[in-house]
């Protein structure tokens, strides 16, 4: 067996949470969440989040992989062994996404190369559905493989696995130290100059412009709290596999601190630059900003290139660093989930990592395929409405429910973390995890299965985007339940000897 893998510097393993932490979620969903609930008023809810839920889970799974020094399977399992499922949920959740995450990385290095010429035209909705996504079956329906998704999807592949294959200090931490201050660097010059272009002004008081009365409606809290719990890596298994690799001695708050916060911190820099090329639009178009305001894969592909489109001079180049910042955002969460899998295969068969990364990497860009069709598209957005909320969302509630009211963990973690922390955890730390995260998680869990069983059932409604039951039900609730189920029959399957040695091993390492 292998001698566990280390971070080489402590820049090296923050650099890699924060390249998970960073996504593509900061730059198109964060911007429209925070405009639709409550502009600059939202930061007051979007703060305490992050103080009582973000920060403290991001201590807890930091904890957890540290103490027990294995993958999250392989860490829940030396926790206590009735608990290994959960850390297999978490990561065949990750495998789930990373299988759909990679295709979008792809359109992007398409749009990168597209941007220099703005071959998208001026119908840039038309063009990404028809002329490159080639959308033209139904929902359900695969059809031919698109070569304009395949190919980068490959490319994005070989990265990968390519990173993977090299290990966590000469792999994921030299990618990561060259990813994301590049990824800083080039989003700073895109801010500049979206900030710069005619009508940005009433686009960014669009964007900050507080409503205080919207911070009265828990909607609002609600959605704080799921941006927050979404844009860390919560509960995807990845920061507990990453904080595994950290040295004996390493400040566990003080890293979770500086993760958060900086993490944050791109996403108000997205928002500032979003909403400063969205006023742009609005100028150019003559209506008001609320009327562009737009999230998700629609603003970053269909709003975006219409921008770029308008801009007065060197668009080409604006428009191949905004989606090149994409690629980069994409390539280190994709490297920071697929990791998941490959260290939980790794201990739990007692494979080398090359042999891990071939198994769980491999099988995981063969699945990818499935998106890089004509109907892909649809599956994609099913798959990643339903792991999302009922993957991701809800291992992040049993995670924390369990620790805290069933196994009653958090003295011992918050033990272990303020021995070799000097930010020491106390009474804010428990009630957030004890009380103040379950309560707002199980809200959340609860309303969004009531909304989605409603529609299942409500003719007038319908399902999540007007799919067929047949489909909702295949391609959205049978890709939840698939993580779960296959995570549970994962635990029957005894651990490599080697992983059963260094668990008595990893009982005596600093408490």
């Amino acid at each position: 067996m292998e001698k566990r893998s280390q971070w080489g510097t402590r820049a090296g393993f923050i650099l890699a949470a924060m390249g998970s932490a960073i996504g593509l979620g900061n730059i198109w969903r964060f911007p429209a969440v925070a405009y639709e609930n409550g502009g600059g008023a939202f930061f007051i809810p979007y703060l305490f989040a992050l103080l009582t839920a973000g920060i403290p889970l991001l201590i807890m799974e930091f904890t957890i992989g540290h103490k027990y020094r294995g993958s999250a399977p392989l860490s829940f399992f030396r926790m206590n062994k009735k608990t290994e499922w959960l850390g297999w949920w978490a990561v065949l959740v990750s495998f789930v996404i990373s299988t759909y995450y990679a295709v979008i990385i792809a359109w992007a290095i398409s749009y990168s190369y597209f941007a220099f010429n703005l071959s998208w035209g001026q119908d840039t909705e038309a063009f990404l559905f028809s002329d490159y996504l080639n959308l033209s079956v139904d929902p359900g329906q695969t059809g031919s493989l698109v070569p304009g998704v395949f190919f980068p999807l490959i490319f994005v592949w070989l990265i990968t696995l390519g990173v993977l294959f090299k290990g966590v200090k000469k792999g994921i931490e030299v990618a990561n130290k060259i990813f994301i201050p590049t990824l800083v660097v080039l989003f700073l010059i895109i801010v500049l100059r979206a900030i710069t272009l005619p009508g940005a002004a009433e686009g960014l008081q669009t964007f900050f412009a507080p409503n205080f009365d919207t911070i009265m409606s828990g909607s609002v809290w609600v959605a704080a709290y799921g941006q927050i719990f979404f844009s860390l890596s919560i509960a995807f298994a990845i920061m507990i596999t990453y904080s595994s690799y950290l040295p004996k001695k390493s400040d566990i708050t003080n890293n979770a601190f500086i993760t958060g916060f900086g993490n944050s911190s791109f996403e108000l820099l997205a928002g500032i630059g979003v909403f400063g090329a969205l006023g742009f639009m609005a100028q150019q178009n003559g209506v008001g900003v609320e009327e562009v305001v737009s999230g998700g894969v629609g603003l970053a592909f269909v709003v975006f290139p219409q921008i770029i489109n308008e801009m007065p001079a060197l668009n080409g180049l604006f428009g191949f660093l905004f989606f090149l910042s994409l690629v980069l955002a994409g390539l280190s969460s994709l490297i920071s989930i697929s990791e998941t899998y490959v260290a939980g295969i790794k201990e739990k068969l007692g494979l080398s990592r090359t042999a891990a990364v071939g198994i769980g990497g491999g099988l995981a860009a063969l699945t990818s395929i499935l998106f890089s069709t004509q109907g892909g598209l649809y599956f994609l957005d099913a798959a990643d409405y339903f792991i999302n909320q009922f993957g991701v969302a809800f291992v992040g509630l049993v995670e924390v429910v369990m620790i805290a009211w069933f196994l009653r963990k958090l003295t011992d973690l918050q033990n272990h973390a303020n021995a070799i922390s000097d930010i020491r955890l106390g009474s804010w730390w428990k009630i957030s995890l004890g009380g103040i995260t379950p309560i707002v998680l199980g809200y959340m869990m609860f309303d969004l299965f009531r909304q989605n069983l409603t529609k299942q059932f409500d003719t007038e409604t319908g399902n999540y985007e007007g799919y067929s039951d047949a489909f909702i039900l295949f391609g959205g609730w049978s890709v939840a339940a698939f993580a779960l189920v296959v995570g549970i029959l994962l635990t029957f399957k005894r651990w490599h000897a080697s992983s059963l040695k260094e668990e008595s091993q990893s009982k005596e390492e600093v408490v």
